[in-house]
Parts: structure tokens; C-alpha cells; sequence
């Protein structure tokens, strides 16, 4: 069985500039994924003060959907699941889930390190046709120290509620440094989408060889969307073998958020 998804962290749905609504705008980018199943960052499940302003009656000038982000993404093709974070006055936003298969269950792990940053890890049980699928919608912190506890967090939660069965990790990593790679790969056997299919070089794979080392294994650049150089986002997996990954680059995703979304082609194993 085949499955594609996408990682995107679309920055609340609003531009990266002056914070203009994106919504109506990423839900058509995001159906050009044709995905079956998409892991979504900063995702707003409420805005009082966006709703108020671009929320208009008129249908032909509204900016901002009526409905919570995820629901209004996930169209009627989808199902979607959602994990509140980040919780103010004025509204939330956390992590979500769309899937064309059913969603089993969901539970989001609160994994925040400290008073300024809310994240969680939403982690969701997909019924596909060949069996469960777990699916893990992953948004770490800014600082080192806490990426480092919540990956241990996330590694506990994988042990303890995949019983062995295909995983699949998304998400916005905030990993810069690509320090989280080896432990997750050592922990929970998985491989990130761009360990074999990266840019590779054969005189660099030779002098390798000779040299006794491994390859060099690095994520795609995804940050900032209008000329990516950070590695922030990844799509990790067990139980699949990775047909091909990209980074969608362009106008069109520099426009939407300050994240580029990666998509992956999977195959059960």
C-alpha cells in the first residue's frame, strides 16, 4: 500500500509580513499536495480578533474561514484531528491531523518546557486498508534544552503506544543543528525521508568508503520558505520504505508561510 503525506507548518494562516490572512489560499495549496495525509503546525483553532476582521457575511470578501482551520482544510475528501497548545483571550492553536482514512483515536501529549512555549505532540491511529498506522504531529520548542526532553517525551510516547506497527513522524522539528537524528533513529528505528534520497555525491560516497565513514545523513532545507537554509522540518518513518520526498519550493509556498511543506511517497513494507 502506497500513502503520501505532507509536513507544513503554515504559520497560523497568516502571511509572515504584517500578519495578512493566508487561509482560503493555503487550503487550495495544501489540496495540491494530494495527499493522503497531511501533518499540520501553528494550525488556529480559534481567532476572535482575525474572525472579527476578515470573517466578513460577504462571501466575496471574506479572508477568514467561519469554521476552526482544520475543519475548513480538511474539505470533504479528509478527517481531522486537532491538538490544542497554545491557549489566549482571543483563541488557540496547536497541531492537526487531515487523513483520508479514518482516524481511529487521538491524544495530544503536553510536552511544554517552560512558561513561554506551549507545544504538544498529536498523536493519531489511522484504520487503512492494511492496518493501523500511528501517526505522530510533532511541533518542538525554540531552545535546545527542551527539544532535547520533549524528543524524549515523544520517544516514550512511540514506545509506549505503537505496539510495533508502521509509524510515521512529522513535523516542525526547530532542529538546526540536526542534533535529534541519531537518537531517534537509534531509539525508535526510523529513518527521516532524506537518508536516501538527499542529494548524494559518488566521489564523496567513495572517499567515505575508504575511509570508513558512513554516509552523511541531513534533512532537507525548509526554512525560510523564500530562500530555504535551515533544516527545521522532517517526516521520519518505520515500516515504510520512502519512494521519493521533495521540498515544494516557489512564489507561490514563499507567500504563505515562512515554512516550505515537504511531501513524501511511502510504501508499506
Amino acid at each position: 500500500m502506497k500513502i503520501r503525506v505532507a509536513t507544513y507548518n503554515i504559520h497560523k494562516g497568516v502571511s509572515s509580513l504584517r500578519s495578512q490572512p493566508r487561509v482560503i489560499a493555503l487550503k487550495k495549496a495544501i489540496a495540491e499536495f494530494n495527499a493522503d495525509v497531511v501533518f499540520l503546525q501553528e494550525v488556529q483553532g480559534r481567532h476572535d480578533r482575525f474572525q472579527a476582521r476578515y470573517g466578513r457575511e460577504d462571501l466575496a470578501h471574506r479572508h477568514w474561514p467561519e469554521t476552526a482551520q482544520y475543519d475548513y482544510f480538511k474539505g470533504e475528501k479528509h478527517h481531522s484531528a486537532y491538538g490544542m497548545n497554545a491557549v489566549y483571550d482571543h483563541g488557540h492553536h496547536g497541531n492537526a491531523l487531515l487523513s483520508a482514512f479514518p482516524i481511529e483515536n487521538s491524544h495530544n501529549h503536553d510536552v511544554s518546557d517552560h512558561a513561554y512555549e506551549q507545544r504538544g505532540i498529536l498523536h493519531c491511529v489511522l484504520n487503512t486498508q492494511a492496518g493501523r498506522v500511528h501517526c505522530y504531529v510533532v511541533h518542538l520548542g525554540l531552545f535546545e534544552g527542551s527539544r532535547g526532553r520533549q524528543t524524549a517525551a515523544l520517544i516514550e510516547a512511540v514506545k509506549a503506544s505503537s505496539d510495533g506497527e508502521p509509524v510515521i513522524i512529522a513535523g516542525d522539528f526547530n532542529d538546526w543543528r540536526n542534533t535529534l537524528s541519531d537518537r531517534l533513529r537509534n531509539e525508535l528505528g526510523v529513518v527521516e525521508v532524506f537518508d536516501e534520497l538527499g542529494p548524494k555525491s559518488p566521489l564523496g560516497d567513495m572517499v567515505r568508503s575508504w575511509a570508513g565513514r558512513k554516509p552523511r545523513l541531513a534533512p532537507a532545507r525548509t526554512f525560510p520558505a523564500v530562500l530555504p537554509w535551515f533544516r527545521l522540518d522532517r517526516i521520519y518513518v518505520r515500516g515504510f520504505k520512502v519512494d521519493n520526498a521533495q521540498v515544494m519550493h516557489g512564489a507561490l509556498w514563499a507567500k504563505l508561510s515562512d515554512h516550505a511543506p515537504i511531501v513524501a511517497e511511502l510504501q508499506l513494507t
